[in-house]
């Protein structure tokens, strides 16, 4: 399982975009240490 911020996700999409189409599983995003939303390549989903 892959977790990270929402400011990772702000900060640094294309690392984020990138790992997602690397790793072809959901990239779970937090916002103030609560699941916010799942972010996973097209291919993935």
């Amino acid at each position: 399982m892959i977790i990270k911020s929402s400011t990772s996700l702000r900060n640094d999409y294309t690392s984020i975009s990138a790992l997602a189409h690397e790793k072809q599983e959901p990239i779970y995003i937090t916002k103030n240490g609560e699941g916010d939303l799942v972010v996973m390549s097209i291919e993935a989903f």
